[in-house]
């Protein structure tokens, strides 16, 4: 059953993702909604960060604050979750801890484990074990009441793969590396099966309320190009072929899809074939190369500042902006969601953010 909402004032957004012709280009970034922000600590308070993604409450108020205070400037919002809400449905535990991050206390550490055995065994009910995330969704989109669309997300397969065989963040992928390399059938197994929950946590996100769904990549430039070739690219293609098939089924209307393959510069190609409406980019790309990548493909491009850009001076901020809008948009007219080539970090100032918003704006009018 497909719930009703306001409609859209603002659409911008999703016809620049289906690759129409719009009057300037869109604008959101990555991690919008957090810790840059002095509204989010008040927010969220002495609260634990999964405990916050737990409460729909906090949650739906934590990804309206960007949005009421760039009012008129951003194009979207982007449900405040996490990609490792995946892993906790697949019964793994993971914790964060204060100036270091997500922790797995007890990873997987070889097919051979009972614990690798249960994780692959365990029949996943994504409505049940992530039900929070559906209602914060909803509740959010009635908040938003048609101001601008909410974009809900999931981890990659690849990447949620890292950090369950890492136990946390990592610079070595030691662990991945080892499974990648040595027990490379059981990898594919356990990407397999996190590939059709993602598919089923995106589904039941457009349900709930979510207009246009991305897939974090974080890691995939770990991977060479024949690694990710085999470990990331053909479940990436699984999520993009089976989510439509999948809201079909449900009688919902299918939604725009964003891939984001941080660090794969050499996968821009292949990414541009395997399904996604739009392909997120870091700052590692040049925007006019990319724009001559894709070519005549119906894919539009998302990003793709450098996130440090914002620790700099309006000048600064402005020279990033314009090398955006001379590589992506000048003499295109479509094809471009602003944004930046990563998440904001906590340091930035928010005025400095506004500063961008501002300036792609200005550089852009028709």
């Amino acid at each position: 059953m497909e719930l009703k909402f306001t409609p859209l004032k603002n659409d911008l957004l999703l016809r620049a993702a289906r690759g129409e012709t719009v009057e300037r280009p869109p604008m959101w970034v990555m991690r919008q909604a957090g810790r840059y922000l002095p509204e989010y600590h008040e927010a969220k308070g002495g609260r634990d960060f999964f405990e916050t993604c737990r409460d729909p409450e906090i949650a739906s108020t934590l990804t309206l604050q960007p949005v009421e205070r760039y009012a008129g400037l951003l194009d979207a919002a982007i449900i405040f979750s996490d990609i490792l809400v995946i892993p906790q449905a697949m019964g793994m535990v993971v914790e964060m801890i204060d100036k270091k991050g997500p922790h797995f206390p007890d990873p997987l550490k070889t097919p051979a484990d009972e614990q690798y055995a249960e994780v692959l065994a365990r029949d996943v009910d994504v409505g049940k074990e992530l039900g929070y995330v559906y209602k914060a969704i909803t509740l959010t989109r009635k908040k938003l009441d048609g101001r601008v669309p909410l974009i809900g997300f999931c981890g990659s397969p690849w990447t949620l793969f890292c950090y369950m065989v890492e136990g946390g963040g990592t610079k070595l992928f030691a662990q991945s590396k080892t499974w990648v390399y040595r027990y490379p059938e059981e990898t594919k197994k356990l990407l397999h099966k996190i590939s059709d929950i993602c598919v089923d946590h995106l589904a039941l996100q457009v349900q709930a309320g979510a207009q246009l769904v991305q897939v974090f990549d974080s890691w995939a430039g770990e991977l060479g190009p024949a690694t990710f070739k085999e470990f990331s690219e053909p479940f990436l293609a699984h999520i993009a072929q089976k989510l439509p098939e999948k809201l079909r089924s449900m009688g919902l209307d299918v939604v725009p899809m964003i891939v984001f393959p941080k660090g794969a510069w050499f996968a821009l190609d292949s990414m541009c074939d395997i399904g996604y409406d739009v392909v997120g980019l870091d700052w590692l790309y040049d925007p006019a190369d990319a724009v001559k990548v894709r070519g005549d493909r119906k894919v539009t491009l998302q990003g793709n500042a450098d996130p440090g850009c914002l620790y700099g001076s309006k000048e600064g901020i402005t020279k990033a902006v314009q090398t955006m809008v001379d590589g992506f948009w000048k003499g295109q007219g479509k094809g471009w969601i602003a944004n930046l080539g990563h998440g904001i970090t906590p340091g930035v100032d928010p005025d400095n953010l506004k500063h961008f918003f501002e300036e792609i704006h200005r550089l852009t009018k028709n």
